[in-house]
């Protein structure tokens, strides 16, 4: 498992796609989060899917499909105004962070860093 420093390092021109897309209601009590793992982040993956938090940590509760420019997206509905702690899961074994997530924070149980959406 790579260390945040090495990924750090490996980052291309997808480091520079915007952060996880959102979208608000009215009174910001409900957001809709668009998950984006670019294509460069599981080059000849078949599948991701989206573990977090929000779902007891399911690897196949949230699987993303695959847009037109290689990417894979997955919308997901949160309560406004929460942190939620995911990772992106490749091909079902593989475990990565989002290389734009709001912030990461150390997970004790997995001794590894996972990414946070702020909603």
């Amino acid at each position: 498992m790579k260390k945040r420093s090495q990924v750090d390092k490996e980052r291309s021109a997808a480091d520079n796609r915007q952060r996880q897309g959102r979208e608000y209601s009215g009174d910001r009590s409900r957001c809709r989060v668009t998950f984006r793992s670019p294509r460069e982040a599981a080059p000849g993956a078949t599948s991701v899917a989206v573990a977090g938090s929000f779902n007891a940590w399911s690897e196949d509760r949230h699987p993303m499909e695959r847009s037109k420019d290689g990417d894979f997206t997955q919308e997901a509905e949160f309560e406004g105004g929460r942190e939620c702690a995911f990772r992106f899961v490749i091909d079902g074994i593989r475990w990565e962070n989002a290389w734009n997530a709001d912030k990461y924070a150390w997970c004790h149980h997995a001794q590894c860093e996972n990414s946070i959406i702020i909603t």
